[in-house]
């Protein structure tokens, strides 16, 4: 294992601890997936040649989803993909008819993320590294910027909202001539999808279009023609909690976002999409119920049904569905041993002897659930280790039997009627309400 840095080791820790996914330093700590991750990788590569790819990343609350799907994120950031990233809520979902689908790409786009920004907001990098590479063309061949940028984004046009996109970024060219920060700025903010009104943009830039509820996933493939334009392979939409949809009590709101995914599903699988991937990470609930979930839509469940043949131990990785499978004790066992190489040091280091002892006691207080999803175990042993550290007297031995680690059920889904029928009353908002449910 590579030495980790202090930040990696400060996020590390403080994720944990809070039982979320740390966004640096998960090399550190990665155990099993590995046909998984393999099969992922297989997918990142089709992007930078110019295919498409499309992922349902399916697993129990705390069996590992986000960290696999971050993972994956780092993966095709070192690679030479762009990365868009968001998590699903109920003010941002796929498809909706009040700003909720316009917010989720708003957030998408602050989230953008390349080698050199992992952290996100690279919109202004990227869009930078096109303008240079423009102007060095230009240079070369004795042109005009300007001239160069119109000839590299001229099939922009062909594509729905590209002629916008390209003026757009016309736009910002202008700005960065002229020091036009402004003007520069109001670009980033339409490329973002922060307008919120055709008016505000077209006062600002000249252009009749936003980025709006209907024409996000059409936004998702000009950006990705974009991304290719600057030099980077293509981009990689990675979007998390797909179970917000299950929880939407309309059921046309429900189809409504089930339907573009299925147009989504339906580019990828018949290659009308380049250099675009989607990983989706959802609960075996939100794939396969058949009253609210994506199995609810005839035509998904068609394409999503698993391989009859993949049985008895038999495992198909090359379908949209990729089923996480369950850590086993001795992953666990590595997890927390990755986990203590992190947190101590060699000559301080609890012996294997506590790591036994401790997940003995998981597994007496849960069964079988403290290694199939693992969240509130790495959560507690975290909290063990930081006691050790500031209480130097203190034995592992004494602390064992006081540790409480419950069943992780994750969200409350008791609100969730399966038998009764959705409301016969639509919500006011056009279908879009959602029920409560605990954050």
């Amino acid at each position: 294992m590579s030495a980790v840095k202090r930040r990696e080791r400060d996020t590390i820790i403080q994720a944990l601890r809070a039982g979320v996914v740390p966004k640096l330093g998960l090399q550190h700590i990665q155990v099993g997936r590995v046909g998984e991750i393999a099969e992922l990788v297989k997918d990142m590569d089709r992007l930078a040649d110019g295919g498409a790819a499309i992922r349902f990343v399916i697993g129990e609350y705390g069996s590992g989803k986000t960290f696999f799907l971050n993972l994956i994120r780092l993966v095709a950031l070192e690679k030479g993909l762009v990365v868009m990233s968001a998590d699903l809520a109920p003010d941002r979902r796929i498809y909706a008819t009040g700003g909720q689908a316009r917010a989720l790409y708003a957030e998408m786009a602050r989230n953008l993320s390349t080698r050199t920004r992992p952290d996100g907001g690279a919109m202004a990098s990227i869009v930078e590294r096109f303008v240079s590479e423009a102007s060095r063309e230009a240079e070369t061949q004795e042109k005009q910027t300007g001239d160069i940028i119109r000839e590299r984004l001229a099939h922009f046009e062909e594509m729905t909202g590209g002629f916008e996109f390209a003026s757009v970024v016309g736009r910002y060219w202008e700005g960065h001539e002229t020091g036009d920060e402004d003007l520069k700025s109001a670009a980033l903010r339409w490329l973002r999808g922060e307008f919120s009104t055709r008016t505000d943009a077209r006062a600002a830039l000249g252009v009749r279009t936003i980025v709006d509820d209907q024409n996000i996933y059409d936004q998702l493939k000009l950006m990705s023609a974009f991304v290719c334009a600057a030099g980077y392979k293509g981009l990689l939409v990675s979007l998390d909690e797909m179970v917000n949809l299950f929880k939407l009590t309309s059921s046309q709101a429900r189809n409504a976002n089930y339907e573009q995914i299925l147009r989504i599903l339906n580019d990828v699988l018949q290659g009308s999409a380049e250099n675009l991937g989607f990983l989706f990470g959802g609960t075996p609930e939100f794939l396969m119920n058949t009253r609210r979930g994506l199995y609810s839509y005839e035509a998904l469940q068609s394409r999503l049904s698993e391989n009859n043949f993949a049985q008895d131990g038999r495992v198909d990785l090359s379908g949209p569905v990729i089923r996480l499978a369950n850590l086993t004790p001795e992953d666990l066992f590595v997890l927390l041993s990755n986990i203590r190489k992190v947190m101590q040091e060699p000559d301080s280091a609890l012996p294997d002897e506590a790591l036994q002892a401790f997940m003995s006691h998981c597994s007496q207080r849960i069964g079988e659930a403290y290694f199939r999803t693992p969240r509130n175990t790495v959560t507690a042993f975290v909290n063990m280790l930081s006691v050790l550290e500031q209480n130097p007297g203190t034995k592992w031995f004494d602390l064992i039997e006081e540790i409480e680690v419950g069943q992780d059920g994750g969200d409350d889904l008791s609100d969730i009627d399966e038998n009764g029928a959705d409301p016969a009353t639509p919500p006011q908002n056009g279908g879009d309400e959602l029920t409560s449910f605990k954050l």
